[in-house]
C-alpha cells in the first residue's frame, strides 16, 4: 500500500522560511516523479513544484520560484520542500504527490496523494 505522509506545517510570520517533507512507502520511489500541491481555503489545488525521479528536472510554479526549493533524498525516501520569503498568499494545505512522469505534474495529475500539511503565513 502506497503512503505518502507530509510533516513540517506550521505558522509562521511573513518572510520566514519552513521546510515540509514528505516521506514515501509501498513504491519504488526514485521511479516516480514527486510534486507538492497547495489549496487555500476557498480556491482550487495548484501545482508549486516538482521534480523528477533522479532529481535532474525542477519544475515551479512562477508565484514560487526563486523562493522555494524542491528537493529529494532516494535514500530516505523522502522529498522536501524548502521555503524561504513566505508571504500570507503562501497559506494553504500543501499535498505532495507521486506521478510517473515529473512533466505531468504541473496540470494537476498524480497517481497517488499524501494527507496534507498546513501552512499559515501571518503578516
Amino acid at each position: 500500500q502506497v503512503q505518502l505522509v507530509e510533516s513540517g506545517g506550521g505558522l509562521v510570520q511573513a518572510g520566514g522560511s519552513l521546510r515540509l517533507s514528505c516521506a514515501a512507502s509501498g513504491l519504488a520511489f526514485s521511479m516516480y516523479a514527486m510534486g507538492w500541491f497547495r489549496q487555500a481555503p476557498g480556491k482550487e489545488r495548484e501545482f508549486v513544484a516538482a521534480i523528477s525521479g533522479l532529481g535532474r528536472t525542477t519544475i515551479y510554479a512562477d508565484s514560487v520560484k526563486g523562493r522555494f526549493t524542491i528537493s529529494r533524498d532516494n535514500a530516505k525516501n523522502t522529498v522536501y520542500l524548502d521555503m524561504n520569503s513566505l508571504k500570507p498568499e503562501d497559506t494553504a494545505v500543501y499535498y505532495c504527490a507521486a506521478h510517473d512522469t515529473v512533466r505531468q505534474l504541473p496540470n494537476g495529475v498524480g497517481k497517488y496523494w499524501g494527507q496534507g500539511t498546513q501552512v499559515t503565513v501571518s503578516s
